[in-house]
């Protein structure tokens, strides 16, 4: 027993560390030596353990937060959530809030003051708040899954566009080189117009409510948005709105606004019907190889089911439904989005739109949804005054084609 006790210490000696055995009298202090260099090792390891954990769950956090499309910033903390449930409810907590984003808490906040003064209106909404609308309106808005979105701070986005109209010459060895032409460049900008919800709730209501007011009111708002957005972006005039995409043809609101020109025309071969699946072939290659790369069909549910039931000539279907769920359906390979704000096929209806719409079209959000909740003006009920700050319009007229219903 000894002798084992002895080995045993040995073994749990530090690495580098050469141990003489000693020869201990009393068998009660050998055993206690044991049990110490023993708790000794455990409680090493258990700390070496507890690290690896607390490092894979940072792997883990880090990744659950990039799928919910964070990009790098966590998760709403619980205790703002609760504070700005109840600043729905009672709109007695923008000291919770304020305290809350003081005390370090991952919300920030953005200020909205009414007309009147800040004691009749200063009112905050957390910017978790803003995020959730804005990655709502992603999910169900078609075009802001197809287009490019950018993200502003101040009242436009500007860009410049070039006619790349470089002008190129073979030469010989020695041959002279005189100056060749250079590109045009303009100017493009996208304004902001401003989209609004004004939405009336009874105090009761909000009293009573068993249900996720912060949730309810972010979904309700986000449909509205979405519903208001989604019309522009295919028919806006601009006036304090986008200029939605069907707009850039000769007669349109945008009609000669691109300085590189409208959108390309192409006819069905119908004065009032699409019945011709080779009309969908000539129309797909009508776009410049390089943006077909990455092109997408566009259309409402009603126009699609038309074009799902073509055939080619040897009795196959153009449409190809998506093998899983959420998946796109394909024509002629070519993933379909669907947008219920594209027109119906009727003569001289602009019913389908093929292209690349991340190069064609722009969508520029002006940061921030701002929320008021306003008490005062409407009672009993407390108004909900929700603003967003949008716009939009063609950014490469070369990468979209428009298909008119037109012999």
């Amino acid at each position: 027993m000894r002798h084992l006790a002895l080995a045993a210490l040995a073994s749990a000696a530090p690495r580098g560390l050469i141990c003489a055995p000693r020869a201990e009298a009393d068998p009660a202090t050998v055993l206690a030596q044991l049990n110490a260099a023993f708790g000794e090792f455990k409680n090493k390891h258990i700390a070496r353990i507890d690290a690896i954990e607390a490092a894979v769950d940072g792997v883990l956090s880090a990744g659950a937060s990039a799928s919910l499309g964070l990009h790098g910033m966590t998760a709403p903390d619980p205790k703002y959530t609760e504070a700005f449930t109840s600043y729905l409810r009672a709109g007695n907590s923008e000291n919770d809030l304020r305290a809350a984003n003081a005390e370090g808490y991952r919300a920030q906040v953005n200020a909205a003051l009414s007309s009147g003064s800040a004691g009749a209106g200063g009112y905050l909404a957390p910017t978790e708040w803003d995020r959730a609308v804005r990655k709502k309106l992603a999910t169900v808005s078609p075009m802001r899954r197809i287009c490019s979105v950018q993200v502003t701070g101040v009242q436009a986005f500007s860009t410049v566009w070039s006619d790349a109209s470089w002008v190129t010459g073979w030469v010989g060895e020695e041959a002279a080189r005189p100056a060749t032409g250079t590109p045009q460049l303009y100017s493009l900008e996208f304004a902001s117009g401003e989209i609004y919800s004004n939405a009336p709730i009874t105090q009761r209501l909000l009293d009573d409510a068993e249900v996720d007011a912060e949730a309810w009111i972010i979904s309700e708002i986000a449909t509205e948005f979405m519903r208001q957005e989604g019309v522009a972006f295919i028919s806006g005039n601009g006036v304090n709105k986008p200029f939605g995409l069907l707009t850039y043809v000769a007669g349109g609101a945008a009609d000669g606004r691109h300085p590189g020109g409208n959108l390309t025309l192409v006819n069905s071969g119908n004065a009032s019907q699409l019945n011709n699946p080779d009309t969908l072939v000539d129309f797909a290659y009508s776009l410049p190889a390089p943006y077909r790369q990455g092109a997408t069909w566009l259309m409402n549910s009603t126009t699609a089911a038309v074009i799902s039931k073509m055939k080619n000539s040897t009795g196959d279907y153009l449409w190809r439904e998506g093998l899983a769920p959420g998946q796109p359906a394909t024509l002629l390979g070519y993933p379909v989005e669907i947008d219920e704000n594209m027109p119906n096929i009727a003569a001289n209806a602009l019913a389908v739109a093929f292209g690349n719409f991340e190069q064609g079209y722009l969508i520029n959000d002006r940061m921030g949804t701002r929320l008021l909740r306003d008490p005062y003006t409407n009672k009993p009920f407390v108004n909900f005054y929700a603003t967003k700050r949008v716009g939009g319009g063609v950014l490469d007229p070369n990468a979209i084609r428009l298909l008119r219903i037109a012999a």
